[in-house]
């Protein structure tokens, strides 16, 4: 707004009264309104400068810091208007990014958040997910509009349309403006008489809707995805908002992972320890052959290179570890019995009889 006297612009003195200030804004209001001048630039911009006058002079406060200010900010007393802290802080800070004249219009939806499960093999290798959630859609009865049928939204008196209401601080720099979303309309620049009977006018329902995820390969337990757009729609006909999907690793009986490489753990018979042997151990591209070699305890270790998770962010993958765990029998019959202890007497090694306790004692029957 211009350094221009507000009490001119409302057509009133100095000393009127706040029921008569109230009257002369009304009645320019009417006669200058959007709706009465369609096309008028003019009566637009005069619209504006009278309820932003209008919004000064009607507080109590600011009129008394206006009148004692004025335009010759600096003659006295507190240069900032008798204001708070904050209230200096929003004169120089408060709209940051809004242009003149610019609509903000309906504002975007909330964030919302959604968890899905994953199994090992999507996390390794990316997929295409197709999930549902309920969030706030726009209402198919008014076309999120939150007007009834047959009835259209009017411009926010409030606002003069613009969905924002500005104000005009005095500082020991001058008058400075800011701006802040109109808390009649919501930044909408309209309201609604007549609300949609379904929405309740508020232009979105709550409603399941499915949608298909793209999992980047090598995603991790507890990984967020950020989808922009995809959340609740906004009040009436106003954008999206984000949609945070939390990823949860399904735990997979093959492996453990750590980082973007595979644990297995793969059993062998005492005779294949240490005898040696090759096993078919599984990958998440189908098996592969390990060769164990003769005398391999447990614990031993084999490394598969490339057969582990994709790289998120590069190339190439990890490796998958294969541990050996022998396992030492524990049922045995009598010829088993007879050639473990032939084997045990030809090196020489003590073992318990036939009656005692220890490695060969068989397993009482139930």
């Amino acid at each position: 707004m211009p350094n221009t006297d507000l009490y001119a612009i409302l057509e009133v003195d100095h000393n009127v009264s706040a029921e008569d200030l109230k009257k002369s804004y009304r009645r320019l209001a009417r006669q200058l309104h959007p709706d009465a001048n369609p096309g008028d630039a003019a009566a637009e911009a005069r619209f504006k400068e009278v309820s932003q006058a209008y919004e000064i002079l009607s507080d109590p406060e600011r009129r008394a810091n206006y009148d004692r200010f004025g335009q010759d900010v600096g003659a006295g007393g507190n240069p900032f208007g008798g204001g708070s802290v904050q209230d200096i802080f929003d004169m120089f800070f408060g709209g940051v990014g809004a242009r003149p004249n610019q609509r903000r219009g309906p504002q975007p939806g909330p964030d919302a958040e959604v968890a899905v499960e994953i199994t090992l093999d999507e996390a390794a290798f990316g997929a295409n997910r197709e999930i549902t959630v309920t969030l706030p859609q726009r209402c198919a009865t008014c076309d999120a509009t939150g007007c009834a049928p047959g009835t259209s939204p009017i411009t926010c008196v409030e606002c003069a349309g613009l969905g924002e209401v500005r104000r005009v601080r005095n500082s020991i720099l001058g008058q400075m403006m800011t701006s802040a979303v109109c808390t009649r309309c919501q930044g909408t620049g309209a309201r609604i008489e007549s609300p949609c009977p379904t929405c309740r006018g508020e232009g979105r329902t709550n409603a399941a809707t499915t949608m298909t995820i793209q999992i980047p390969a090598g995603v991790e337990d507890g990984s967020t995805m950020r989808l922009s757009d995809r959340g609740p729609v906004g009040l009436r006909g106003g954008p999206s908002g984000r949609l945070f999907v939390h990823l949860r690793v399904a735990t997979d009986e093959r492996f453990e992972r750590n980082g973007d490489d595979l644990h297995h753990e793969a059993h062998i018979s005492f005779a294949q320890a240490a005898l040696g042997t090759s096993i078919e151990v599984p990958t998440l591209r189908g098996t592969t052959t390990v060769e164990v070699e003769a005398g391999s305890a447990s614990g031993t270790a084999h490394r598969v290179r490339h057969e582990g998770v994709e790289h998120l962010h590069g190339r190439g993958r990890g490796d998958l570890y294969v541990h050996l765990t022998v396992d030492v029998p524990t049922e045995l019959d009598d010829v088993e019995r007879d050639l473990l202890r032939q084997l045990a007497q030809h090196r020489g090694e003590s073992v318990a009889d036939h009656h005692g306790g220890g490695l060969f004692r068989k397993r009482a029957k139930r």
